[in-house]
């Protein structure tokens, strides 16, 4: 999705740049310095909307990222938890006929929980990696993100207050 003050921007830089010329063939120094016034007005506005743009995309990604990472971990712990359900089972249901084979199962149960923890550890390390990487590609527009979020965040401090 393209930013409005992009779209005008150009409208302006074009509109100003027209003008400009138009002022320096007929001789006309105030249409000339006008027209490029307004040329600098839509460039700086169409910056204005790319910066905008960037920002949108970089906060997306940075989204995506993270719910990614979310999700591959809540996974992970929900398979590591049924797998040391059953593991936990199993073990209780050897106790009964054997003790020594209770211990070994449960043994069993913490390593892998063990080795399951790690693996959502990773996961979740992967995501704030990915994360980072978004901050340092872009990181005007992690900027301005982080800026908009203290903004936000003030408001609504601010709005509880009254």
């Amino acid at each position: 999705m393209v930013d409005t003050n992009r779209i005008t921007g150009a409208a302006k830089e074009l509109g100003g740049k027209i003008q400009g010329v138009v002022g320096d063939l007929t001789g006309s120094h105030r249409d000339s310095a006008e027209g490029r016034f307004r040329e600098a007005q839509g460039a700086a506005e169409d910056a204005y909307g790319q910066a905008k743009d960037t920002v949108r995309h970089a906060a997306d990604r940075a989204q995506d990222y993270a719910g990614d990472a979310a999700d591959r971990t809540r996974d992970t712990v929900r398979h590591a938890a049924d797998r040391a359900e059953d593991l936990a089972d199993r073990a209780r249901h050897r106790a009964r006929d054997v003790a020594g084979h209770a211990q070994g199962y449960a043994e069993e149960a913490q390593g892998y929980a063990e080795e399951v923890y790690e693996r959502g550890s990773r996961s979740l390390r992967h995501g704030a990696r990915q994360v980072g990487h978004q901050v340092a590609e872009y990181p005007l527009a992690s900027l301005v993100i982080a800026g908009f979020v203290g903004f936000g965040l003030g408001l609504l401090v601010n709005a509880n207050r009254d």
